[in-house]
């Protein structure tokens, strides 16, 4: 059986050895276009969608990211994987730049993003106490750690609103939250992923201290990059191995995640609504 795995994460992803790239997909969403076409891919019998959260050359900013779109496109490609790759500031003495965190949970500071697909007249409501695949993350942990690379299993992940980076006082205020990484990207994006029932888990990339760190410098765009590219090749290995061992069959809650999340009495929904949400709803009605 054929497994479909989203990739989201920088324009670059995609050029990995083995790969076998097939073609764009263009794909319309109720929410409006994703951040640019998707790449299909194949490795071994798996086929991979690549989705440059961003956009070709970096054009978009965090805030501006239609992730509605983004993950719809990947549900209605049929996408039960998601790996995530992002970069992250470092809130630890322990985790340092170029090291890899697989998080486990997250903090959202955001305030200006849509986190969910549903409006009126649905309302739903996942749980999401558990926001990573437990399955997808064990697994991205697991090939690192075999592969040799400095990874960390576990981790809170704050995601702020950008793109300016933090204030001193709000990165101390972070610290003693006791969060690991921050970063911009990845909420709401793992909240819609459980919406639509996809597996979700992220490889997360240290590039920086924040600005909490004293003995370092603050966090610039050109630490980042540098960081990064290394980094980046690290991920692109993870992922090649990651993706032969995820199971035929998904038996986590993540698949299940609507089943008892829906509470508008189905007789309130008009076709509209159906329609709209069917992709999301429909092995439920």
């Amino acid at each position: 059986m054929k497994k479909k795995i989203g990739i989201i994460g920088g324009s670059g992803l995609y050029e990995i050895e083995g790969v076998e790239i097939i073609k764009e997909i263009e794909v319309e969403t109720p929410f409006g276009s994703p951040s640019d076409p998707i790449i299909e891919a194949k490795i071994d019998d798996n086929n991979l969608y690549f989705l440059p959260r961003h956009g070709k050359g970096h054009r978009i900013l965090p805030t501006f990211i239609n992730y509605r779109a983004n993950i719809y496109a990947l549900k209605k490609l049929g996408v039960e994987w998601i790996i995530s790759v992002s970069a992250v500031g470092s809130m630890k003495e322990e985790i340092k730049p170029g090291d890899i965190v697989i998080v486990d949970q997250f903090i959202d500071r955001t305030t200006k993003r849509v986190s969910t697909f549903f409006e009126p007249p649905l309302a739903v409501h996942v749980g999401f106490a558990d926001p990573v695949c437990p399955v997808l993350k064990e697994i991205l942990y697991r090939v690192a750690k075999r592969k040799g690379y400095k990874v960390h299993n576990g981790g809170t992940y704050i995601c702020i609103e950008g793109p300016q980076f933090s204030t001193r006082a709000e990165s101390f205020s972070y610290r003693a939250m006791g969060v690991d990484v921050i970063g911009m990207t990845n909420m709401p994006e793992a909240k819609l992923a459980r919406e639509a029932e996809i597996c979700y888990a992220t490889i997360a990339l240290s590039t920086d201290y924040d600005c909490w760190h004293q003995e370092e410098e603050d966090v610039s765009v050109e630490s980042v990059v540098q960081v990064l590219k290394t980094a980046t090749k690290k991920a692109k290995e993870i992922i090649k191995e990651a993706v032969k061992e995820l199971p035929e069959k998904r038996e986590c809650l993540c698949s299940t995640a609507l089943k008892d999340a829906i509470i508008t009495d189905k007789r309130c929904l008009d076709k509209a609504t159906i329609e709209k949400y069917k992709i999301f709803i429909e092995r439920y009605l």
